[in-house]
């Protein structure tokens, strides 16, 4: 079975995808929309949250709620719905982009320019409730970010280089010995958002590029997925068993968009995910 259209939303900018395992939901937001999604595979049925600001990315919380990397800091909702900011950092000109969670419960969030300013943007770790530390400055566009089956391993993307990166993972839970993994070649697209499978490959949306790549743990591009919008953005694994890929996409900045772009498609049974675990504030 090749890739379908489960959400036709006409998003501008989507991203994020996250399965929700708790609630049996994938998650993932328009940024310039505003709007944080939710998708139930088993019935179809959708949610629609409008935050405050543009939204870069949304994951559960294990109390409950959701924690939010907005535009002018990271926020978390309760189960409640009640906001309260975590981290309140505002800064002209910036928002917030792609966010993960590691496997100890802390929350990595990436910033970056409107305009994409060269260096404008940061990549900073949330531990707990409030304890933020700047991992990485002088970011341009910071995305994707996952982590190895054994947790050893840290993936991190900053578009604009064209390279996928791994890092190795101390003890603190922080990272050290940056290098790339791969490089997408020139006319491929720009890496965005990715996720990391069981057997510790790494999938990668590519923006500009109508396609989804997969990565050996050792750089070796083994499987290239064809997608129907020129601008897919990320992707998760997710379903039953975790067997399901979904990929959001953008159409904003597209001269002349398809009904297709900005929707949010599936892949079945295309592989096998890690569990996501929730942020642990």
């Amino acid at each position: 079975m090749g890739v379908a259209t489960v959400v036709r939303a006409q998003a501008a900018l989507g991203e994020g995808p996250t399965w929700d395992a708790a609630r049996g939901l994938l998650i993932w937001v328009d940024i310039l929309g505003a709007r944080v999604h939710t998708y139930d595979p088993a019935d179809g049925r959708r949610t629609v949250l409008t935050t405050e600001a543009h939204v870069g990315a949304a994951k559960p919380r294990a109390g409950g709620g959701l924690v939010v990397n907005l535009r002018d800091g990271i926020g978390a909702y309760d189960a409640e719905g009640r906001f309260t900011w975590l981290l309140h950092d505002p800064v002209a000109g910036r928002r917030g982009n792609d966010a993960a969670v590691a496997p100890d419960g802390a929350l990595w969030a990436g910033t970056m320019h409107y305009d994409e300013k060269p260096g404008g943007g940061t990549l900073v770790r949330l531990a707990g409730g409030s304890t933020a530390t700047t991992v990485l400055a002088g970011v341009t566009v910071s995305n994707g970010t996952g982590w190895s089956p054994d947790g050893t391993r840290m993936y991190h993307v900053d578009s604009p280089t064209r390279r996928v990166d791994v890092w190795d993972v101390r003890e603190d839970g922080l990272v050290t010995g940056r290098r790339p993994l791969a490089v997408v070649e020139e006319g491929a697209g720009f890496p965005d958002g990715l996720t990391v499978d069981a057997d510790g490959c790494v999938w990668v949306a590519l923006w500009d590029g109508a396609a989804v790549r997969r990565y050996t743990p050792g750089g070796v591009l083994d499987r290239v997925i064809e997608m129907p919008v020129v601008r897919p953005t990320a992707c998760a694994f997710g379903g039953a068993g975790l067997g399901d890929l979904y990929v959001t996409s953008a159409r904003a900045g597209l001269a002349s968009p398809s009904a297709r772009d900005g929707s949010l498609f599936v892949l079945p049974d295309a592989g096998r995910g890690l569990p996501q675990p929730p942020f642990a504030g």
